[in-house]
């Protein structure tokens, strides 16, 4: 179904590792956007080497905040790192990423359940990746997908024109 990645973070007194063209996002830049594309700062591709950051793909990934402000959730549209305030879900071949992205809800609240620490609480990727969820087929993932893809860009249209 899904990888869980991690994210990392390059050395911020290395100036050789930022204002690159590689997307790097912090927890405070995924709000109420379904998609993300252009992050408000940048690495290099030697901070992306030198550090445990990962690329992620684009329309593959879901990133998930994983510290206090659990499950904040938004679709990668182009290739990008996060820092380790996440634990994204890349999906397989099999998985339809918009499917993903509306079962927020139960993945946030089953996160919260099992998350853990005594500062602020926490997920691992290991208890992310523990969660078991029901997925319909891949077929039934695109028409639910698309069904609420649509819904969700009408009520952006809505709202827009109420401004």
């Amino acid at each position: 179904m899904a990888e869980i990645i991690g994210g990392g973070t390059p050395s911020t007194s290395n100036s050789e590792f930022w204002d690159g063209d590689i997307d790097w996002y912090t927890p405070a830049e995924i709000g109420e956007q379904i998609y993300v594309d252009g992050s408000e700062r940048k690495i290099t591709q030697l901070g992306l080497d030198k550090s445990s950051a990962t690329l992620l793909p684009a329309n593959k990934t879901i990133l998930f905040t994983s510290r206090a402000g659990i499950g904040k959730t938004a679709i990668l549209h182009s290739d990008a790192t996060t820092n380790q305030g996440f634990q994204s879900i890349v999906v397989d071949n099999n998985t339809e990423p918009y499917f993903i992205f509306s079962m927020t809800d139960k993945i946030k609240n089953k996160a919260i359940s099992v998350a853990s620490g005594s500062t602020f609480a926490e997920i691992s990727s290991r208890a992310l990746g523990q969660l078991e969820f029901m997925l319909p087929s891949i077929n039934e993932q695109k028409a639910i997908g698309t069904f609420f893809s649509t819904l969700d860009r009408q009520i952006t249209l809505h709202q827009r024109k109420s401004i």
